[in-house]
């Protein structure tokens, strides 16, 4: 059995604590893994297929409003987020649009691994979309950090 997703605060390290202000949205979970930022990122946005699907879907629903779908060019991505930087102990990747702007923090900590999800909404555009998705951010960020969990390098089996 996969050890278990828990919330947490975010590492008092993360870059995501000069971005935040009242009003803002975040949130964190965990998992016990001593995988590095980067290797987590690379499993954290390897979707599932299911995953892919809602991916789609929201491309379908938002193309019409002008949203962007796969961020600027970047010489670095994980998945479809572009990288924005990168240490020993913390990727951070997303970008700005025009109704809201994001990152995704992995950070890499004395045996756990962290995935954090900064959003400032810009506008009641981006107010109504992040709650909107919340339900499906929630699943996919927790499913994520089982699969990191579920990693054989990080020692749970599924």
């Amino acid at each position: 059995m996969s050890a278990p997703v828990s919330t947490s605060p975010l590492p008092a390290f993360s870059a995501l604590h000069a971005r935040r202000v009242p009003g803002d949205f975040l949130d964190c979970y965990s998992v016990a893994s001593p995988l590095s930022p980067r290797a987590a990122a690379e499993i954290i946005t390897d979707f599932p297929g299911w995953a892919q699907g809602l991916l789609r879907l929201r491309r379908l629903i938002t193309t019409p409003f002008g949203l962007d779908n796969d961020g600027p060019e970047a010489p670095d991505r994980v998945g479809i987020f572009p990288v924005e930087s990168e240490t020993d102990t913390e990727l951070v990747a997303g970008f700005d649009d025009k109704h809201l702007n994001f990152r995704v923090s992995v950070t890499s900590h004395q045996g756990r691994v962290t995935l954090a999800t900064w959003v400032e909404p810009h506008n009641i555009g981006g107010r109504i979309y992040l709650a909107a998705i919340m339900p499906f951010h929630i699943l996919i960020s927790r499913n994520a950090l089982a699969r990191v969990a579920a990693h054989p390098l990080s020692g749970q089996t599924a």
